[in-house]
């Protein structure tokens, strides 16, 4: 018989599991919330992610994807229940864990007596087996999720390796023919290996992002060139080139510092003293400011200034604004009395929080009159602009570009300063 499976938790990496899945396995989203369920069964994805309504839409017409609110008949008959909930993050980059543990309780009693439950939800080292000595009667497996913002599909269908934490042999053949259609390379471990796994990379992708961007502040006080260094070190063998060291803005959207905030509280918990985990997130914080310190050092007296904030979103390819640098940095700047245009062509409507930023219809509104203007989000439309044309209507011709993503456009341009991450003066 085709393996049936229930995906539990339904935003970004429910929607993107179900979809993809849904082209090889029966697939039933599980939600409890009403009106995403109902969006999902349109064919409507609850959050920007390109090619993801489409996938959704061939799904629901094949009949092999459907969605319900309904646990029952969810997990009637099923072979795995995939918990996917995107767990929520507080301000201070605590997850919180009860409210997804919470719906998976709802639906565990309806799931088949042997049936797998995989959990890629990020929930601290241990779950599993909390979860093993509550529900004795399932069997359960974390594998740490890969979604990429913007490149969820690709990374999901195509991925390099996927790390599986299970503790009964019996159901490794069911994993292996569930990965089967998109990794070549499973690596089995126990199960508090993969959840531990989870935690680790993160913490060590967030290590490497401070880690250059200290090296970088530094060098913008000497002369170096942090993008020269940054290249200097991805040359060494023991580094590599896909390292995480780009000179740029510091890391936000709550993922990475989500499990430097785990492990710090692991060792709290375990009375361990480390230094270097906490210190990455102390670092982060700090860098955070980056933007506004650049742009009070070269305006001073920020009242009555105009400040254009090009990009709002977290990433490109989203219209998601949770913890977005961009959000912050408005915020910051109308707190000093500045006068902020945004523009982001995937956004239309600002939320109550910025209700005090003037979002234009273009980078042309954007712009105009501006003192400065401050390139958050990486958006390929910013590229494609006449800025010959646009710089001329600016007040002043200051860009903070902290990753430098319009160089090329703007260094042929006579009279702009060009403010990135690292650059020495």
């Amino acid at each position: 018989m085709p393996m049936k499976i229930v995906v539990q938790g339904l935003w970004h990496l429910g929607s993107v599991t179900a979809a993809c899945c849904s082209k090889h396995f029966e697939v039933v989203g599980l939600d409890f919330d009403e009106a995403n369920v109902a969006k999902l069964n349109s064919g409507k994805a609850p959050i920007l992610e390109p090619g993801l309504d489409e996938l959704l839409a061939a799904g629901i017409a094949s009949k092999k994807l459907s969605f319900t609110t309904n646990a029952k008949i969810a997990c009637a008959n099923a072979d795995v229940l995939w918990l996917t909930y995107d767990t929520p993050v507080n301000d201070n980059d605590e997850s919180d864990v009860k409210s997804v543990l919470a719906d998976f309780r709802k639906a565990l009693p309806h799931l088949p007596k042997g049936a797998l439950v995989l959990i890629s939800s990020q929930l601290p080292v241990g779950t599993c087996a909390k979860l093993e000595k509550e529900f004795p009667q399932s069997h359960f497996a974390y594998s740490p999720e890969n979604l990429r913002l913007g490149k969820a599909i690709d990374a999901f269908e195509k991925a390099e390796r996927v790390v599986v934490g299970i503790r009964n042999d019996t159901k490794k053949a069911l994993l292996e023919q569930l990965f089967a259609p998109f990794t070549p390379q499973i690596i089995f471990m126990r199960t508090e290996s993969a959840e531990m796994v989870k935690h680790a990379l993160n913490s060590f992708l967030a290590l490497s992002i401070t880690f250059i961007n200290e090296v970088a502040r530094l060098c913008e006080h000497t002369g170096a060139d942090a993008k020269e260094v940054s290249l200097g070190l991805k040359s060494e063998p023991r580094i590599g080139p896909k390292a995480y060291l780009g000179p740029g803005g510091s890391f936000a959207g709550g993922t990475l510092a989500r499990d430097v905030v785990t492990l710090t509280k692991l060792a709290e918990a375990n009375n361990e003293k480390i230094s270097v985990i906490p210190a990455i997130k102390q670092s982060n914080d700090l860098h955070r400011g980056w933007a506004f310190r650049r742009l009070q050092s070269r305006l001073g007296d920020f009242r009555g200034k105009k400040i254009s904030i090009l990009g709002l979103t977290y990433t490109t390819n989203t219209d998601t604004l949770r913890r977005s640098a961009a959000v912050e940095l408005c915020k910051q700047l109308l707190k000093a009395g500045v006068k902020v245009t945004a523009f982001d062509p995937a956004i239309k409507k600002l939320p109550k929080e910025l209700s005090k930023v003037s979002l234009a219809s273009d980078i042309v509104a954007a712009l105009n009159s501006a003192d400065a203007a401050v390139i958050c989000t990486e958006w390929p439309q910013f590229r494609q602009a006449d800025w010959a044309k646009l710089i001329p209507t600016m007040r002043q011709h200051i860009f903070v570009d902290a990753n430098r993503f319009l160089e090329k456009e703007l260094k042929s341009i006579t009279g702009v300063e060009h403010l990135s991450v690292g650059r020495g003066k």
